[in-house]
């Protein structure tokens, strides 16, 4: 099995990629003379930002909207929208900005006049979880995402999590992605990686640490991605997906290949299983548990940005495996589930797109440049009424008839943005 270093390159520097100035509140200085044993609150207004995207009956993106037509309720509370910032085929056409709410002690920058054009893409590919032999179909992608997606006056930066060190610096420059794609392979474990591996406390202890390497990259970027104003920001996550307690029967030499067809491979000197797990020794059973959670702190990062995630799986339509895999048909149908409903979650949970089980490459690039290209940024300073609510809901609405509305409808605040000592 492949010995990978324990964080990549691109995971220590995933959080200095972007570096922006941010619109953010300067808290008051402490009282000098404080009263004693009495907490200190302190709350931070920030604007929060949400893309928009309103589509009439026939499916035409509405580029005529202005301030009064849009409606922004926080858990129920409605919210004075502060800034409109239209995006209409990648350039911005308008933009309307109110003033900050006054608040006592707080001093916030002035705001830039000049708005940038383009978006921004970040393509992370997760060479992590990439099977060796998908890598041409990888580059074929990645071409089709070069050609097909960023266009003249996008940002980009592409960065992978493994072997293939990739880390392009954001750029404008669009011939850069072609040097980074030749760089690009796959290094995903194998099967026998997998069971033949022994099993840790929390199921095989690679899966995971492969996992929190992926992560780590991603979180680091879009926490960067926190002080981009005024732009589109797409995260494009190139993956299989994940799952933490793969072909658990198979592991345990229980399944319809290994247990049941040939038996259970069984070291009668060692009193053990073969595939890695000592017998007597219980599967961990919240695997599934644990990869959500971990799931729910990306996309939660993600929301605070502003950033939607497209995850695509290369590996497209993945039917029945083939007689040389060794792997029983149920297990791996188990897996697919899993890994496909991962990546499902991150795109689902942002306002993105997954595209998984999928052949056409092609249609889905079309409709994310679509929806990269046409939109509204809406801005406002929450007013909730409970300013130690963490989790705050959003709902989006146009004063027309027959509209629909995309938007995101959450979004979680730092633990630091919650009232507090």
């Amino acid at each position: 099995m492949r010995s990978l270093p324990a964080l990549s390159a691109a995971a220590v520097g995933a959080s200095a990629v972007l570096t922006m100035v941010v619109l953010r509140a300067q808290l008051p200085a402490p009282p000098q003379t404080p009263a004693p044993r009495q907490p200190t609150f302190r709350v931070a207004i920030d604007l929060v930002t949400l893309d928009v995207i309103p589509r009439d009956g026939r499916g035409q993106f509405l580029s005529n909207l202005v301030k009064d037509d849009f409606e922004v309720l926080e858990d129920a509370v409605k919210q004075d929208v502060a800034s409109v910032t239209l995006v209409h085929g990648g350039r911005v056409f308008d933009v309307h900005v109110l003033a900050p709410p006054a608040q006592e002690g707080i001093i916030l920058p002035p705001r830039s006049a000049t708005q940038p054009a383009g978006r921004i893409f970040i393509i992370v590919v997760d060479d992590l979880h990439l099977n060796v032999h998908d890598t041409p179909h990888v580059r074929a992608l990645l071409k089709k995402i070069a050609t097909t997606l960023i266009h003249e006056g996008d940002m980009f930066t592409m960065i992978s999590t493994g072997p293939s060190s990739v880390e392009e610096q954001m750029t404008y420059d669009r011939n850069r992605i072609q040097i980074a794609i030749g760089k690009v392979k796959g290094s995903g474990l194998e099967l026998q990686d997998i069971f033949q591996t022994p099993e840790g406390q929390l199921g095989p202890p690679e899966v995971r640490r492969r996992a929190h390497v992926a992560f780590s990259t991603v979180y680091g970027l879009l926490q960067s991605l926190g002080s981009v104003k005024d732009r589109r920001k797409a995260l494009m996550l190139i993956s299989n997906g994940y799952d933490f307690d793969p072909f658990p029967l198979g592991r345990q030499g229980k399944d319809q290949v290994f247990g049941g067809r040939f038996g259970t491979p069984y070291d009668e000197e060692r009193g053990e299983l073969l595939l890695g797990r000592p017998l007597g020794q219980e599967p961990y059973k919240f695997g599934d548990a644990d990869l959500a959670m971990e799931l729910r702190g990306l996309t939660d990062a993600a929301n605070r940005s502003n950033v939607s995630v497209y995850s695509i799986d290369p590996r497209g339509l993945a039917g029945v495996v083939s007689a040389e895999m060794q792997v029983d048909q149920t297990e791996w149908k188990n897996h697919l589930q899993k890994t496909q409903s991962s990546l499902r979650e991150l795109a689902d949970a942002t306002g993105g797109l997954a595209v998984v089980n999928d052949n056409d490459f092609a249609s889905a690039l079309k409709r994310i440049d679509a929806e990269t290209s046409d939109y509204y940024i809406l801005g406002y300073y929450s007013s909730n009424p409970d300013p130690a609510k963490r989790t705050r809901q959003i709902d989006v609405r146009i004063k027309r008839d027959d509209v629909k509305v995309w938007s995101r409808s959450s979004y979680k605040l730092r633990p630091q943005q919650a009232a507090g000592k």
